[in-house]
């Protein structure tokens, strides 16, 4: 099979697992595509909403789909790094054990590994998992374990505050997107979730997701070839360089946000590795949508969900953070002009 019929041929493939799971998790469609676009591009993920929004059972839909292992972590202010690799208890003969914790349960098949509550976990926890998401390794037992197809994804409690420690600017960077998923408004998906028996029992709404869909073990392959079939042009890559330019420095490209001292707004802008992101995460829109060529309604489609968490801002206007990032955004895709 050539690399058309064949990046075609998974195309069909992603595009039912996503109707499946639209299916399943119902009223988040865009953070399902979101969700996918991340799949295919193979970065970790934020996500962002209120308890019981559905992130569990959207992430096992996920794992169902994929075909590969799911895992779970919550985090608490006493988990240790220890926690995550293995755990100790005594068997039935009194005598101590020692058993392989999340990361290394599934071995080379886990595939989704979510970190609930992740800003409650300690720093010491959030570098371990740094290691995990950069290299996809960690070390135990006096040797590495190896996870190459394993992509994290972790959740941020925004309701309670108390002993929790914010994401480092190093540990947000290293996620390729932050995704909303918030409660859905439209009536019939409330009444649906409401009274609907099939939304009552998790295990058999997940169970009927196909299984074989997507084979998870192919997934860094096919990534990487989505990255070098889809092409771009130079005025793209200008465009690309404006948008990133303009995350840093908007107050140059005229970028008024009300009351806001522009020149003191920012503190950091995307990292050279945060843009790297937002291209891969827009190459995999454009293969989604059936072309072989970048457009610049893919870089703007994804510019949010990949740029606004890895936009800093300074400390005065920190707490005002929820207001202005999506207007921050918003005016950088009306002030500088798509090719």
């Amino acid at each position: 099979m050539n690399t058309e019929h064949q990046l075609g041929d998974w195309r069909d493939k992603a595009l039912r697992f996503e109707q499946q799971i639209n299916r399943t998790v119902i009223g988040q469609r865009q953070a399902v595509r979101d969700l996918l676009l991340a799949v295919f591009a193979r970065g970790h993920v934020l996500l962002e909403g209120q308890v019981g929004v559905g992130k569990t059972t959207l992430l096992r839909a996920m794992a169902q789909g994929l075909g590969g292992q799911y895992q779970r972590i919550e985090g608490t202010i006493d988990l240790m790094p220890s926690d995550l690799v293995y755990y100790t208890y005594l068997n039935s003969d009194g005598r101590p054990c020692v058993d392989p914790g999340p990361l290394l349960k599934q071995g080379e098949k886990l595939a989704i590994f979510f970190f609930n509550e992740i800003n409650r976990a300690r720093p010491q926890v959030h570098s371990l998992l740094l290691r995990v998401m950069a290299e996809r390794s960690v070390s135990a037992f006096n040797r590495d374990y190896q996870m190459p197809h394993v992509q994290v994804f972790a959740d941020r409690n925004r309701v309670e505050k108390e002993e929790t420690f914010e994401l480092p600017a190093a540990a947000r960077d290293r996620f390729m997107m932050e995704i909303s998923i918030d409660t859905p408004e439209e009536g019939a998906v409330l009444d649906a979730l409401m009274f609907d028996p099939r939304f009552h029992d998790v295990d058999t709404l997940v169970a009927g997701i196909d299984s074989d869909i997507i084979a998870y073990y192919r997934l860094n392959e096919l990534a990487a070839l989505i990255q070098q079939n889809i092409q771009t042009s130079p005025t793209l890559h200008r465009y690309a360089l404006e948008l990133w330019k303009a995350s840093s420095r908007p107050e140059q490209y005229g970028i008024r946000l009300g009351d806001v001292e522009m020149g003191q707004l920012i503190q950091a802008g995307a990292s050279p590795r945060g843009m790297s992101y937002f291209i891969r995460a827009a190459k995999v829109r454009a293969w989604l949508e059936g072309r072989d060529m970048l457009l610049p309604e893919d870089m703007q489609a994804v510019f949010q969900v990949t740029m606004a968490h890895r936009i800093f801002l300074n400390p005065m206007y920190g707490y005002r953070k929820e207001e202005l990032m999506p207007v921050l955004v918003k005016g950088i895709l009306e002030n500088i002009a798509a090719p």
